[in-house]
């Protein structure tokens, strides 16, 4: 029976632990609410209208917006401005902001009065030109859908399946990298799997893999192991020295009932677990059915009886799922029905992965946005070492040189030697250095073929310097999120041999750790590499697995063995996941002399701007007219009076209150302002979504991340 006094401390527990993200969650909805508004010196109030832009090239974007200028006892007047910022972003707190505020031009239409036109002019470019405007990046990337100059980064990959194993019990996948390769430890003889990131040792003639409270023994080094409580001592101590307990407050909800059955693979491969018999459910309005007792997702097209699996953004198909005949599907050619699996269903995550979709266009429209940081030239340093004397392979189709035998991102270009560590550039003449901070990025960088194992470099870029200070960013190519076919996928797909000689130096791998992307916190992975399965000191080097090092710890985001619940819910613990650990995902945060814009947001001389209680309907034309979106979906064109003051002192009006005329805009123009005003409602929804999972982030779980 319950504790009814212990059942109300749970509650208002819960209750206290709520409040506070809803609290937060309205108060960072008025921060990036539009329109905004500001009173200038003379008392006249300006309110800006949500930006639409017009082209994003590196960390700089241009757009216009539409504006209204409400003078003390004086109508209300409609103009558009055009601007150029430099865009500072912050892909952890979701926050972009606008610095350096360049008002190019401005149009107040129907004004004749060359005086007057000057005198805004000059009133707009002395109150914004100072400003540092701060908006969401979930309506950043929707505003994105109508830049057209936006060139997205794809190459031709490796979309061969993996090994694909299917299992209806508790079960984990190990992956070696290539054939075991065996070291032995000096101190207690004990014998150890280098090319791996899992704890498999030799001892005489058994083999043991340690995970998490677990051991296992076999008599061969790739199969065959089972659950055992006798481990010899010498094994035990080795264990004991070297694994490391690391912090994980889910510990409890990742660890299975009992111990997992153990696949090894020496290649390529992916497990799908189903718990027990596979239970199908349909989708509704559709001929498609998912498996619902799985943390993968698994979705059969009925009329062709074809299995389909997504892995890593990829999907394969086959006729069974019992380790079947997997092939490659391209986005492009799924079946009828993918693309109208409901917002509300359970596999509502896959539409990310289905080209024509708002959440597959999102996706899209984030490869293009930069994280950015500002480097101090003076404190910021690079260490490279190499396992014995620097080698170098040449990158095929380039005049470029690679360094094998190094953890880092070493290059050889026309006689200098550049190294990107944590996206930062650096310069050498010597490729054990001194190394600088690298005022540019040689061109060549972008001939990088997706076959050469430091590819993701060329997604690094540098935008500008000072004496004392450079201007960087990465898109998420650099953390091996690419796109291909109208979707975001993970990995190139092509398999880079590892280094070993004395030091083992693992290169990024596409498939092995159940890959997965969440519309809150980008790419994670599964639950098979948590709860100490991969902490243990012998490999320092394991972020090399998985490219950069912001995503060290991403294989714990949002995990939740809880797909009852509904997966939406999930998502929601993703979001809470993403945001617990996001010092590992943004891999600036790896590294000091990084002063980022976000670092300094409290103390800037900002925003005289405020929230308006005015509607978010405002929209300007290429050619500055403007528009509002009325009740009935029409556009009015708003005209400006062109009759002198008459000094007397006026109410100040609502937009609805000024002249209009019926929309006269030609078939193109109404295009544009609708596109305008959908990619305005998808980042709005896109935003309030975010937010209100980061509410719902803490009080539970769901079916998955």
């Amino acid at each position: 029976m319950k504790n009814p006094i212990l059942s109300r401390f749970s509650f208002l527990f819960c209750i206290l632990l709520i409040v506070p993200f809803l609290f937060f969650g309205q108060d960072q909805e008025d921060a990036f609410a539009w329109p905004k508004e500001i009173e200038s010196k003379n008392k006249a109030v300006i309110t800006l209208y949500q930006p639409q832009l017009e082209s994003l090239n590196g960390n700089i974007l241009e757009g216009r917006m539409a504006i209204t200028i409400n003078p003390v006892d004086k109508d209300i007047i409609f103009g558009a401005v055009w601007f150029k910022a430099t865009m500072s972003t912050d892909k952890d707190s979701r926050i972009v902001t606008l610095e350096k505020m360049d008002i190019v031009r401005s149009h107040f239409p129907d004004i004749m009065d060359d005086e007057k036109v000057a005198r805004f002019a000059k009133l707009l470019e002395e109150e914004m030109e100072s400003w540092n405007l701060d908006m969401s990046m979930d309506r950043l990337a929707a505003s994105l859908e109508e830049v057209e100059n936006l060139k997205e980064l794809s190459d031709q990959f490796n979309n061969d399946p993996p090994n694909i194993y299917f299992r209806n019990s508790p079960s984990l996948l190990l992956i070696i990298d290539g054939d075991p390769i065996w070291k032995t430890d000096d101190d207690s003889g004990v014998e150890y799997v280098v090319n791996t990131a899992f704890f498999i040792v030799k001892s005489g003639k058994s083999y043991f893999i340690r995970g998490g409270d677990y051991w296992y023994k076999s008599n061969e080094a790739l199969q065959g192991y089972e659950y055992t409580k006798k481990v010899p001592g010498k094994v035990e101590k080795f264990a004991s020295d070297n694994l490391v307990k690391e912090d994980n407050p889910d510990e409890a909800e990742y660890k299975p009932d009992s111990p997992p059955d153990l696949i090894l693979d020496t290649k390529p491969a992916e497990l799908i677990v189903v718990d027990g018999k596979t239970e199908y459910k349909p989708i509704e309005g559709t001929d498609l059915l998912y498996v619902a007792n799985t943390e993968s997702d698994v979705i059969m097209d009925i009329p062709s009886q074809e299995h389909y699996v997504l892995l890593g953004g990829r999907w394969y198909y086959s006729k069974s799922l019992d380790d079947g005949d997997w092939k490659f599907q391209e986005p492009g050619d799924l079946p009828d029905g993918f693309d109208k699996i409901p917002e509300d269903s359970d596999v509502t995550s896959v539409r990310a992965s289905v080209p024509g979709t708002p959440e597959a266009q999102t996706a899209l429209l984030e490869q293009s946005i930069p994280q950015t940081a500002t480097i101090d030239k003076k404190t910021a340093s690079v260490e490279v070492t190499y396992d014995g004397e620097p080698e170098f392979e040449k990158i095929e189709g380039t005049s470029m040189s690679y360094a094998k035998n190094t953890d880092k991102s070493v290059l050889l270009i026309e006689g200098k030697y550049y190294c990107v560590d944590d996206a930062v550039w650096f310069v050498a003449d010597q490729p054990k250095g001194p190394w600088a901070v690298s005022d540019s990025r040689p061109d060549d960088i972008d001939d990088i073929p997706p076959d050469c194992p430091v590819y993701n470099v060329k997604y690094t870029y540098v935008y500008e310097s000072t004496p004392e200070v450079v201007y960087v960013g990465y898109l998420p190519g650099y953390t091996y999120s690419y796109v291909y076919g109208g979707v975001v996928v993970y990995g190139t797909g092509y398999y880079y041999r590892p280094w070993y000689r004395y030091y083992y130096y693992p290169r990024p791998v596409t498939f092995g750790f159940g890959v997965h992307y969440n519309p809150y916190t980008g790419w994670g992975f599964s639950f098979g590499v948590s709860f100490g399965w991969m902490s243990w000191r012998f490999h320092p080097y394991r972020y090399g697995y998985w490219g950069a090092r912001g995503y060290r710890h991403g294989y714990r985001h949002g995990y939740r063995r809880g797909y009852y619940a509904g997966r939406r819910a999930g998502y929601a613990r993703g979001y809470a996941a993403g945001n617990r650990t996001s010092a590992q995902r943004n891999v600036y945060n790896n590294r000091n002399g990084v002063a980022r814009t976000s670092d300094n947001r409290a103390n800037r001389v900002n925003s005289k701007a405020r929230p308006s209680n005015k509607s978010n309907n405002m929209y300007a034309d290429r050619n500055g007219n403007v528009y509002q979106r009325n009740q009935n979906g029409n556009f009015d064109r708003k005209e400006n009076s062109n009759r002198p003051s008459t000094g007397q002192s006026q109410q100040r009006p609502s937009n609805t209150q000024n002249q209009q005329r019926p929309s006269t805009q030609q078939p193109s123009t109404n295009q544009n302002l609708n596109r305008s005003y959908q990619s305005r409602s998808q980042g709005n929804r896109n935003y309030s979504r975010s937010s209100s999972a980061g509410a719902r982030g803490g009080a539970r779980g769901g079916r998955r991340r």
